[in-house]
């Protein structure tokens, strides 16, 4: 997966438009959250990009833990560091960290495994909405603003047995969601396949905002229009 386009830089700093990040959940991710769209008021750069350059740049552990502390923005110009040995860290202008990773285990710098993962990884993560949360949210009866809607990255672990695989698969495990009032927690559990071996699990924790009553015919409109969104593929 070639990320080049996707990014900028400047004076060994990295930086985003909206029209490249809007670009990759779109195209890459098939994530059409309306937070992703250029026009938002709210946009933000998708944390699938990120997590796929850290892996570019820095290379694919055995275990790896993403937490996400802060939104990236357009423009806002990043520092990736490394503070001490088996932690990264993406910081904003003012040195306030946006994202951590805590990496252990074995290491790898096989690009051509970076990026088949990478992909499998954005790929399923953007299938979240409508195909995995639509349903939790009608087991619980709460949705999400329809008029609003806001679903955030919170954290993802990846945990493999190795690292000598090819061709990555990603299969849904499970999926929980917790409420508490308006606020939910989103947990997808994933396993790793290579030729038809589990090779690793992970975890993707999301955090729903703006709950409210379950209305079936609000959630099929939103659905429709997320849908339409995707097939005519609207930026």
């Amino acid at each position: 997966m070639q990320l080049d386009k996707f990014y900028s830089t400047e004076n060994d700093k990295i930086y985003f438009s909206r029209e490249q990040a809007s670009e990759f959940a779109k195209q890459i991710a098939g994530d059409f959250n309306p937070i992703h769209d250029p026009d938002c008021k709210r946009f933000c750069v998708p944390g699938d990009l990120i997590f796929a350059l850290i892996l570019a740049r820095y290379g694919l552990c055995q275990h790896m833990e993403f937490t996400f502390s802060g939104m990236v923005g357009e423009g806002m110009q990043l520092n990736f560091e490394e503070p001490s040995p088996g932690k990264l860290s993406v910081l904003d202008e003012k040195g306030k960290e946006c994202l951590g990773v805590n990496c252990s285990g074995g290491k790898t710098t096989d690009q051509n495994l970076i990026a088949d993962l990478s992909r499998r990884y954005v790929e399923f993560s953007g299938q979240a909405f409508p195909h995995i949360l639509v349903p939790l949210m009608k087991e619980h009866q709460v949705m999400i603003n329809p008029d609003r809607p806001m679903v955030i990255y919170q954290n993802m672990i990846i945990d493999l047995e190795r690292l000598d695989f090819t061709s990555p698969e990603l299969e849904l495990c499970d999926s929980t969601l917790e409420v508490d009032g308006k606020r939910g927690h989103a947990q997808l559990n994933f396993q790793l396949k290579s030729a038809e071996d589990i090779v690793g699990r992970g975890e993707k924790n999301m955090i729903l905002s703006g709950l409210r009553k379950y209305d079936q015919e609000k959630i099929d409109q939103l659905t429709l229009n997320y849908n339409h969104r995707k097939k005519t593929g609207i930026k």
